[in-house]
């Protein structure tokens, strides 16, 4: 069949019943973004009025973002004996549990009970992570089984409701700024009400590793135990943390974390006796990074550009623009991934992630929104066509595979990237230009060089690092002359907002190692014959 005649027949199965089942999937993606960037925006509010430092709202941040991987990975064990449409239902459940969850929280809070406002929303975020994570685990295997000979160009489609999702409720948020914060993370009701009206009467297709009959075993051999092990030890660090008390966990707990992480691969290696594909564990390695850079970067922008936008727009717009940027993109992703390959356009979007992080790091003016286009043009394609790339390279692993390297990305970014990016915003960078700038004017705040208002802490007792208490520091700034203490508060936040945003050049390291994977797997392929997706009869 010529290309022309492969593009009509998929524009006339998307303007068959088929188009319904396609465009409720894209609004349940469009769902998981409203939640997402809701609680992005509402980071750096609740930060305020809980008291937390940057590496606890990190916590906060990933608490909505782990789940997803429990949630994605767990049932894509089961989806195909559960079914599609009954995972779509618990994902409507889960989101609607969510919306009530966080409108009750700001009215307890308003009511003066910040500690079960907190609780409520932290748990609400957990159910929040694993509703989108089960919408994940639908969508992604439907639309690869419909369009199964253009994986890569229909789930970039398809993920163009992510980026769209975080436009349309980034720009609601932002002219919706004067209202309650419980507004805002009640939005996601809507789109989650339509797709359940859109989904629910419909019928979903068997998934294409099914149809070939391919067996449950030989699926999760795809993954194999080299998979399992990075599955295990991410679980066994996000558990540890979970349960940890003001930074520590029991010795008797951490040792029960760690031996389920050893019987998570055990078990897998007993019943699959596969290692895995190899690839497929290259490739689990590379999501690590990537997901680190979109959605990492992505929760935390907006909080670490406050300062730099202050008074100027509002920092929410860096987001809504490079989503903007990749929900057109997506559109189009079919011509360009013809052109270049799904490994070669991954490689120049690594490329030009690392040069738009950088420049973001000491961007100021206009020059915000050039860099920002670059880091912009940069992430649009990363985690669709890596869907895509596992999709046509280990088609036997059906949904598992598909949905494996989802959920272990947003494991990842929630269990060490969100965390890890907080640190970098309390690094020894902003206390050295914080302690230069409080030494002029409040020296009792400077002992041997040093902040006497950082702490020592740490995440999971292995990172290590310090972090400027708030509190202390205003206490201290109180001991200036009272006409001095807002000029010398201004000056030391202005210096501590400038010094967040260094923290972006760090970021770029994961683009880096990404780039270095890309070009490596190019050369591997092309030692092969060249990259060719593989089809099942």
């Amino acid at each position: 069949m010529s290309q022309a005649s492969v593009h009509a027949a998929t524009a006339e199965n998307l303007h068959s019943t088929d188009h319904v089942l396609f465009w409720g999937c894209f609004i349940a993606l469009i769902t998981t973004a409203f939640g997402f960037i809701a609680r992005m925006f509402l980071i750096g509010t609740w930060e305020a009025e809980f008291g937390l430092d940057p590496a606890q709202s990190g916590r906060l941040a990933g608490i909505g973002i782990w789940p997803f991987a429990v949630s994605i990975i767990g049932f894509s064990l089961l989806i195909d004996r559960i079914g599609y449409k009954v995972a779509m239902v618990i994902a409507f459940l889960g989101h609607i549990t969510w919306a009530i969850m966080g409108v009750s929280a700001y009215f307890i809070s308003q009511n003066g009970d910040k500690n079960t406002a907190f609780q409520l929303l932290y748990w609400g975020s957990l159910v929040l992570g694993l509703a989108n994570g089960t919408v994940e685990a639908f969508i992604n295997p439907v639309v690869a089984t419909m369009f199964s000979k253009e994986k890569t160009k229909w789930l970039n489609i398809l993920h163009a409701g992510w980026p769209g999702g975080l436009v349309v409720a980034g720009m609601l948020t932002i002219f919706l700024d004067h209202l309650p914060w419980g507004v805002k993370v009640g939005l996601l009701a809507a789109p989650a009400i339509v797709y359940f009206v859109m989904l629910m009467p419909l019928k979903f297709p068997v998934q294409e590793r099914e149809a070939a009959g391919v067996s449950y075993r030989e699926m999760l051999g795809e993954f194999g135990t080299l998979g399992a092990i990075i599955v295990g030890t991410l679980v066994s660090l996000q558990l540890i943390d979970f349960f940890a008390v003001n930074g520590q966990t029991p010795q008797t707990l951490k040792m029960l974390f760690v031996g389920i992480g050893i019987a998570i691969v055990l078990g897998f290696g007993l019943y699959t006796q596969a290692m895995g594909r190899l690839l497929m564990f290259v490739l689990v390695l590379v999501m690590i990074p990537l997901a680190t850079t979109e959605i990492g970067t992505d929760g935390w922008i907006t909080k670490i550009m406050e300062g730099v936008a202050e008074g100027k727009f509002h920092a929410g717009w860096i987001l809504v623009y490079t989503s903007a940027i990749m929900m057109v993109l997506r559109f189009f992703a079919g011509p360009i991934v013809h052109s270049l390959s799904p490994l070669g356009l991954l490689a120049i979007s690594a490329f030009l992630a690392i040069v738009g992080l950088t420049m973001l790091s000491s961007a100021e003016g206009t020059m915000i929104f050039i860099a920002a286009t670059l880091y912009g043009f940069g992430k649009t394609f990363f985690w669709p066509t890596m869907l895509g790339v596992v999709s046509e390279q280990t088609p036997k692993g059906g949904a598992l595979t598909l949905n494996a390297i989802s959920g272990i990305g947003m494991l990842a970014v929630g269990t060490l990237g969100f965390p890890y990016i907080g640190t970098l915003q309390a690094d020894k960078q902003i206390q050295a230009v914080v302690t230069s700038e409080a030494a002029k004017s409040v020296p009792n705040l400077v002992q041997d060089g040093k902040l006497s208002t950082v702490t020592d802490k740490s995440i999971y007792e292995v990172i290590k690092y310090k972090a400027i208490d708030d509190a202390k520091l205003t206490e201290a700034i109180k001991g200036v002359p009272e006409a001095s203490q807002k000029s010398v508060s201004d000056s030391i936040k202005s210096a501590m907002n400038k010094s967040n945003q260094k923290a972006l050049a760090n970021m770029a390291i994961f683009p880096g190692i990404m780039l270095a994977a890309y070009i490596a797997l190019i050369f591997y392929f092309k030692s092969k014959g060249g990259y060719k997706a593989v089809h099942l009869d």
